[in-house]
């Protein structure tokens, strides 16, 4: 068997955290490494239990919920699960990498320019 999936769940209302925990009781490739109550726990907790997801509440649909920026900017390898307690809607958050990219005039100097910047834009283009 291939290692499980470590879930940290931190949804309210505790209903709701309750069945995703009952839930996921039930498969064998699904390790529940914590249980949050507090969403201001939520990174500690991540930190203690080093979770692959993270499973919160969604409160306001359409809407990311904050503390999704906090965990993905804190462990940008974690995938979050937003699930909303009220409604049948959930949604999944993930960090990615942007690659940006310009023309450089292909010359010695403009290629010396880019080491030199250090990863600042250069003439402005981001």
């Amino acid at each position: 068997m291939d290692k499980p999936i470590r879930v940290l769940v931190a949804n309210r209302p505790r209903l709701m955290r309750e069945l995703i925990l009952t839930t996921f009781s039930d498969q064998p490739d699904i390790e529940v490494v914590g249980e949050v109550a507090d969403e201001a726990d939520i990174p500690v907790s991540i930190e203690r239990t080093n979770p692959d997801v993270v499973v919160i509440a969604q409160e306001k649909l359409g809407e990311r919920p904050s503390i999704c920026d906090v965990v993905l900017r804190q462990r940008p390898d974690v995938r979050v699960i937003a699930v909303a307690p009220h409604h049948n809607y959930s949604v999944h958050y993930w960090a990615s990498l942007n690659i940006h990219s310009h023309d450089v005039e292909a010359s010695e100097e403009a290629i010396l320019g880019i080491l030199r910047s250090k990863g600042s834009p250069i003439c402005g283009v981001t």
